[in-house]
């Protein structure tokens, strides 16, 4: 084990955005004056629209058009800063960095109540949207840290979640990770975000419906039970520890689609022990690892931490990871067109049990 978790350093932008540094032991956070004129934050507001044909919440953030698009690598906003004039982490170094992002989709305080009219809603997008830096190293990736540095980024998630999901309005926080720019990413720097949302969103909406039901048809938790039902036959497990389990689901959705569940039923990582952490950056730096090794190009993905607060409706939940790519062949991609994109019915280019039994050759 690790130890426990430690208080990050908090730091101010020059727009007064929050900044907090996550130390490796032995390491001490140098932070300095950030210099650059960006003005007072929050002047770009965004909204939310009610879709009435969907029942969704759909968010517009138009400032996001100016935001950092694929800087050089000299440029990058996400490298350390040392003269406090260049970077979103001003100081000559850091271990892992969380910010407020320059250019949130969701700002600021306060409940976002249902729709009560027929005709046209909207609603101030309030939330919060965060940058998780993995790591000061411009080339890096998630899969190639140190054990103890991928932990610290566990430890990050657990802080951020819990201080996120204290605030006013926030109904769900959803850390992920867009890697490769088949994905769409803008900046290569390894990072990841953070979202606090003031609604729950449609995904997770459908997954505690299903839960739900679950219950009440067949009693018990149905996430524990799928587990159960993967661990029993065996066929799509990638990767096991004494505490988590890595499985392609029976259903995938996408050419390539690991989930990883923790053995024991809890509702977000913040419940993880200090031993179920550890194991959790272990198994998440093997399937990462075996993601690498899938092809001559590193295999471009999305992480995504399903996390419930546990109380109410959310109390069917269980946390999970899922990871999925759109890379179908080492010279193909899954583009989400006509059945996916317009009516949300997947389409598998290949089995579930084939992923998996490549992913475990690659260990």
């Amino acid at each position: 084990m690790f130890g426990t978790v430690t208080e990050p350093t908090h730091w101010k932008l020059a727009d007064g955005r929050d900044l907090f540094f996550f130390a490796l032991p032995g390491h001490v956070p140098a932070p300095v004056p950030d210099q650059r004129p960006l003005g007072p934050g929050g002047s770009h507001p965004t909204e939310l629209r009610f879709d009435r044909t969907t029942g969704q919440w759909v968010i517009i953030a138009a400032a996001r058009q100016d935001r950092t698009y694929k800087p050089p690598p000299d440029q990058c906003p996400l490298c350390p800063g040392p003269t406090g004039e260049t970077s979103e982490i001003p100081a000559p170094d850091y271990d892992v960095a969380v910010f407020e992002n320059r250019f949130p989709s969701l700002a600021g305080e306060g409940v976002v109540a249902p729709p009560a009219d027929a005709g046209f809603v909207a609603a101030a997008g309030y939330g919060r949207c965060e940058v998780i830096c993995f790591t000061s190293n411009h080339t890096g990736s998630f899969s190639e840290l140190p054990l103890v540095h991928a932990r610290l980024v566990v430890d990050a998630w657990r802080h951020r979640t819990a201080d996120l999901l204290k605030r006013t309005g926030v109904e769900q926080v959803f850390c992920f990770e867009n890697r490769g720019e088949e994905i769409g990413v803008t900046l290569t720097h390894p990072h990841g975000q953070i979202y606090a949302y003031p609604y729950l969103t449609p995904r997770t909406e459908v997954m505690l419906r299903q839960a739900t039901g679950f219950r009440e048809t067949h009693g018990g938790n149905l996430f524990a039970s799928l587990l159960a039902a993967e661990q029993a036959n065996g066929q799509r497990l990638v990767a096991q520890n004494d505490l988590f389990t890595a499985f392609v689901p029976f259903a995938a959705r996408w050419p390539v689609e690991v989930h990883i569940y923790p053995n024991r039923l809890v509702p977000n990582v913040v419940e993880l022990s200090t031993a179920e952490c550890d194991a959790l950056a272990s198994i998440y730096l093997d399937v990462l690892g075996r993601f690498d090794r899938m092809y001559s190009a590193p295999l471009p993905y999305i992480s995504a931490l399903h996390q419930y607060s546990g109380a109410g409706v959310q109390g069917d939940g269980y946390f999970h990871i899922e990871l999925m790519s759109i890379r179908r062949s080492a010279t193909k991609l899954k583009y989400l067109a006509g059945s996916e994109s317009a009516m949300d019915a997947f389409i598998g280019d290949v089995t579930p049990e084939s992923v998996a039994q490549r992913l475990r050759e690659l260990a």
